[in-house]
């Protein structure tokens, strides 16, 4: 029986993604090797997340508190000072962080200003905290993708899971429901309809759980330099539109993107997740740090959400 003919957008469509996938599957080993030297420089400036808590574990010695169990008091430790000391265990439990990275269609693009596409940095900032993350006893998953692991190979499951993985995923994840202590990461140049941008942040936060929200952008979708008659395709099949002289769009166009990141921080903040952006000409250790440092804040505290300052042209915010 002779196989269905493909029309011309479906053939083309399909060449399309076979050829990304080889690209990705090509450039995976060094973006392996980028994640794990990320990650080791980070690791290497960090205490970890180590919070009091349930475990086995020393932490630390704190000044007993007026109101507290005479039980609590370290007499051994207090015999050394003039003060009662509490003796405080590690907290051990440990938790889910869910890390989306964007694999859209758009997400391939790289200008002539950058070396990295904003997959290949997307790809590696998830990896890198995922080593990161692991490290400190935490597991980590992929909506829709990979199961939550605290294997010490956590790369190469990631790795393994996407490259397998048979379905084109939308630049959002999917709804699903996060345990309330979970914490989710999502990476993404976020450049779909804000009405979709912002649903996708409200369903994933309706049981609790608490998010970082990256936008990863290329620096010429940013600084908008171009001029002349330039033609301007949409990679994930809107169609294309042609400037006749693009630096007269320049001004319109930076306005759009600031009112379309101030709806994203206004919902972000509405509900207490972070919302920052990642320009790929910055090194991916920057995001890292930065992601690493403001996670886990809403376990230690209910009363404080993290606010981040504007972005700035080349910095994270």
């Amino acid at each position: 029986m002779p196989e269905p003919r493909l029309s011309d957008i479906e053939a083309s469509a399909v060449r399309q993604a076979t050829g990304s996938g080889r690209m990705l599957a090509d450039a995976m080993p060094r973006l392996i090797l980028e994640a794990r030297r990320v990650a080791a420089t980070v690791i290497h400036g960090l205490h970890g997340r180590r919070r009091a808590g349930p475990g086995e574990n020393f932490w630390q010695y704190r000044r007993f508190m007026s109101g507290e169990p005479a039980s609590n008091v370290d007499w051994r430790r207090s015999a050394r000072d003039d003060h009662l000391y509490v003796r405080e265990r590690e907290w051990e439990a440990s938790h889910t962080v869910w890390i989306w990275p964007d694999r859209s269609p758009s997400m391939a693009f790289a200008s002539a200003l950058v070396t990295d596409s904003k997959l290949e940095r997307a790809l590696v900032v998830a990896f890198a905290l995922a080593e990161v993350l692991v490290q400190g006893g935490e597991r980590v998953g992929i909506p829709g993708l990979l199961r939550p692991t605290a294997s010490r190979n956590v790369i190469d499951k990631m790795a393994q899971a996407i490259l397998h993985d048979p379905l084109e995923r939308a630049s959002l994840p999917m709804s699903f429901a996060p345990s309330p202590l979970a914490e989710i990461v999502l990476l993404s140049d976020l450049w779909s309809p804000i009405g979709e941008v912002q649903q996708t942040i409200a369903q994933l936060s309706a049981t609790g759980a608490h998010g970082h929200v990256v936008q990863i952008v290329d620096p010429a979708e940013e600084s908008f330099p171009y001029s002349g008659r330039v033609e301007f395709i949409e990679p994930e099949g809107a169609g294309s539109v042609t400037a006749g002289r693009a630096e007269t769009w320049r001004n319109d166009y930076q306005g759009l993107v600031a009112r379309h990141r101030g709806q994203i921080r206004a919902e972000t903040d509405r509900l207490g997740w972070s919302f920052a952006i990642h320009r790929t000409d910055r090194p991916a250790s920057e995001l890292l740090l930065v992601l690493h440092s403001r996670m886990g804040t809403h376990m230690q505290t209910t009363s404080v959400s993290s606010r981040y300052t504007p972005a700035q042209p080349g910095r994270v915010a």
